[in-house]
């Protein structure tokens, strides 16, 4: 059964960082493209960040750019999102995706995506 397991969210102080995981069990990760996305409380789902299957091309939100990396590592079947100089406006539930696909980019639209976790909590406060 082909499954997605986010971890690593939780309470941090804004400037300070968090690294979660997305583990994909039942499946191969490194033939699918990875999404991060994010839910906050009475807003719309926004696509964070994705990444390529080969790991070649990413692609960043603007609110996150410079502060957000995605990274993969296949021999382990897990994708990253290290979030540094956090702010508040990060805290939401942040669920990753994946999509069968090998094409050169990725795509932030969560249309694109077949695939989702249950999602990690981050609260971003003082």
């Amino acid at each position: 059964q082909l499954q997605l397991v986010e971890s690593g969210g939780g309470l941090v102080q804004p400037g300070g960082s968090l690294r979660l995981s997305c583990a994909a069990s039942g499946f191969t990760l490194g033939y699918y493209v990875i999404g991060w996305f994010r839910q906050a409380p009475g807003k719309e789902r926004e696509g964070v960040s994705c990444i390529t299957s080969s790991g070649r091309s990413t692609d960043y939100a603007d609110s996150v750019k410079g502060r957000f990396t995605i990274s993969r590592d296949n021999a382990k079947n897990t994708v990253y999102l290290q979030m540094n100089s956090l702010k508040p406006e990060d805290t939401a539930v942040y669920y990753c995706a994946a999509v069968l696909y090998s094409g050169a980019v990725c795509y932030r639209s969560e249309d694109h995506y077949d695939y989702w976790g249950q999602g990690t909590q981050v609260t971003v406060s003082a």
